[in-house]
């Protein structure tokens, strides 16, 4: 137990090799005047921005408005994701019906839902949630499809063997050992909510961290925008570890080489 703590804590050290060789790079960079404060402002600035941001309540207003619009995309696309991922894997009549469809949507620009959303539901919190929803979809379906049509076919010998329905034998036999690609599928979609979050609120947005970049361009501060992508960074980066440690409980029975 000891000596996996240990490899735990190293590894989370190690990674943060990178980030601490590009903040001393910066600090560099600024000290020196090689880079003026124009293009990229000191680390001090964009701290003193943050500090700023927080004192005035900006910062708690932005990530509370980016935060919950994520939340509930994230939620409704996981959701349709979720149930059309495991229908199409399960019947291959629904693949054969619906997959085509489907892959051809995910096809689509990004971008190209806006104009579409904003025609159907305005330019208020809907049509955002809506794009959000579009961005996690997709890799949570794929990733749930593959992993329940992936599944051994001995597997499901074994369950007809035994007696299971197919209802019993999805429940019991392909839903669990598509658990795996159904965590990346969630981590995957996660990463696109943020993406997809961040150009919702560079359009037509008045709050969150979407708007305080649009804002920091909008107005020649480029200590806000960096401030606004190391936010989007540090809370994609702790989501994404929360969900991983949710994830890994429920494959926690796997023997695999990370484990």
């Amino acid at each position: 137990m000891r000596r996996t703590a240990v490899l735990l804590t190293s590894g989370s050290l190690f990674g943060l090799a990178i980030p601490s060789f590009l903040l001393v790079a910066w600090l560099l960079g600024s000290a020196s005047g090689v880079v003026g404060a124009a293009i990229l402002p000191p680390p001090g600035q964009v701290v003193a921005t943050l500090l700023a941001m927080a004192d005035s309540g900006e910062l708690v207003q932005a990530l509370v408005a980016t935060v919950s619009r994520l939340a509930i995309g994230f939620l409704l696309g996981a959701l349709a994701g979720t149930v059309l991922g495991a229908l199409c894997g399960a019947s291959a009549l629904a693949r054969r019906l619906l997959d085509p469809s489907i892959q051809a949507l995910r096809s689509v620009p990004s971008l190209a839902w806006v104009p579409l959303f904003i025609l159907w539901l305005g330019i208020f919190e809907s049509s955002k949630i809506c794009l959000i929803a579009v961005g996690v979809f997709f890799p949570v379906y794929l990733n749930l499809l593959g992993g329940i049509a992936g599944v051994d076919r001995k597997l499901l010998e074994v369950g007809t063997v035994h007696g299971l329905s197919r209802a019993q034998a999805l429940l019991r036999i392909q839903l669990p050992a598509a658990l795996p690609s159904y965590v990346t599928g969630l981590r995957s979609g996660l990463g696109l909510g943020w993406m997809f979050v961040s150009a919702a609120e560079l359009l037509g947005a008045s709050s969150g961290l979407g708007f305080v970049l649009d804002d920091g361009e909008q107005t020649g501060r480029p200590e806000r925008i960096l401030a606004a992508i190391l936010l989007f960074g540090l809370c994609g980066k702790l989501s994404d570890v929360a969900l991983a440690a949710v994830g890994g409980r429920l494959v926690a029975w796997q023997d695999t080489v990370r484990r």
